[in-house]
């Protein structure tokens, strides 16, 4: 009753104040204590915890880059040293890409693949380095122009005494024989020369360079490294699954042999049981001579081919000439060497690839 007592106006004064003392009222008793329900006041909310600064690394292409976003996640900031859509064999570091790769926390690379890398590499010596070399089993490159395991030997007798007439393709191998036993070996002592370096084609050497990048990433953050080697056997699972869609998706068709645009597929063709012959070489900038195209027209006939593979990689204009010379359908295949979509990423790919293959081979 005693609030109510101060508070009774007796004056008009009294009265024009009353409003301004029950404010006043109200909020001294809102400072002391619990509420009138017994409710204690909110305690403050604990300060939230401090943000984890990501890992910031440089992939030397796409395939690579995918790779390490899928182990490292949001504990990385993954960079390409090659550009959306360019073309990695010849890649040029810009100023600005070698400074970044000296701020780097991690570099993961291929060896070979890029000589403009290598000599970045050679020159800045990263500190957290990964050459996938070793991880990636690469395979020697096929004799480009040689697909006699598809031919008939009586096919090329043409004087009818049983011995075999050189194939255009022969004299093509004769002229690239040197080119073909040309080696390049690099300072860490590897004879990597003649070697395929497309191996992310085979979802399951990706994998294996997927637990070499988490074994990085731990060396360089070892309080994340139980994340790490959860994403990478995540990963591991995700890339099987692949796997089993393109051998499913592969395994009874009409064909067996793909022409492509340049000859970037020697992995995907080994795992899934189909023969690759490429109008360029493993250089997509290789122009194929007369007689090449002249010995893959002839193959396309033999092999009852029906399709043609562009890509990404290299200028469609001799695909697409070969394909109406021969009347033959136009697909693409991309060797995901790098983002030509930033819409889709390497598995988007892979499926679409799937697809054209399908197409192009005839499987149920």
């Amino acid at each position: 009753m005693l609030l109510h007592r101060v508070l009774a106006p007796r004056t008009r004064r009294a009265r024009a104040a009353l409003p301004a003392l029950v404010a006043a009222g109200a909020l001294t008793l809102a400072a002391c204590g619990p509420a009138d329900d017994g409710t204690p006041p909110a305690a403050e909310e604990p300060d939230a915890a401090p943000a984890v600064e990501p890992l910031q690394v440089l992939a030397s292409f796409y395939a690579l880059q995918y790779a390490v976003q899928q182990v490292g996640g949001d504990l990385v900031e993954v960079g390409s040293l090659t550009p959306a859509g360019a073309e990695p064999h010849d890649v040029e570091l810009s100023p600005a890409a070698l400074r970044e790769m000296s701020r780097a926390d991690a570099v993961v690379y291929l060896s070979t693949f890029q000589p403009a890398v290598d000599d970045a590499i050679a020159s800045r010596e990263p500190e957290n380095l990964l050459d996938v070399f070793d991880a990636a089993d690469l395979r020697p490159v096929p004799d480009e122009h040689d697909h006699d395991d598809h031919a008939d030997e009586d096919d090329h007798d043409h004087d009818g005494d049983g011995h075999q007439d050189h194939a255009p393709e022969d004299h093509v191998d004769e002229e690239h024989a040197d080119e073909a036993e040309e080696r390049h070996t690099t300072d860490d002592g590897h004879d990597h020369g003649g070697l395929d370096p497309h191996f992310w084609l085979d979802p399951t050497r990706l994998a294996t360079v997927g637990e070499e990048i988490a074994a990085l990433l731990s060396d360089v953050a070892p309080e994340h490294a139980d994340t790490f080697a959860a994403n990478a056997a995540a990963f591991t699972e995700d890339l099987a699954a692949l796997d089993e869609e393109l051998s499913t998706g592969l395994a009874s068709c009409e064909r067996d042999v793909v022409i492509t645009g340049h000859t970037a597929f020697g992995y995907l063709a080994e795992r899934y049981g189909f023969t690759e012959i490429g109008i360029a070489g493993i250089d997509p900038e290789t122009e194929p001579s007369p007689a090449r195209l002249r010995a893959i027209a002839e193959e396309a006939r033999l092999h009852g081919v029906t399709a043609v593979y562009t890509d990404s990689a290299a200028s469609p204009a001799v695909a697409d000439a070969l394909a109406r010379d021969l009347g033959l359908e136009v697909l693409v295949l991309d060797p995901v060497e790098s983002q030509a979509d930033p819409a889709t990423d390497y598995r988007g790919v892979m499926e679409s690839n799937l697809e054209a293959l399908r197409t192009g081979l005839g499987c149920e």
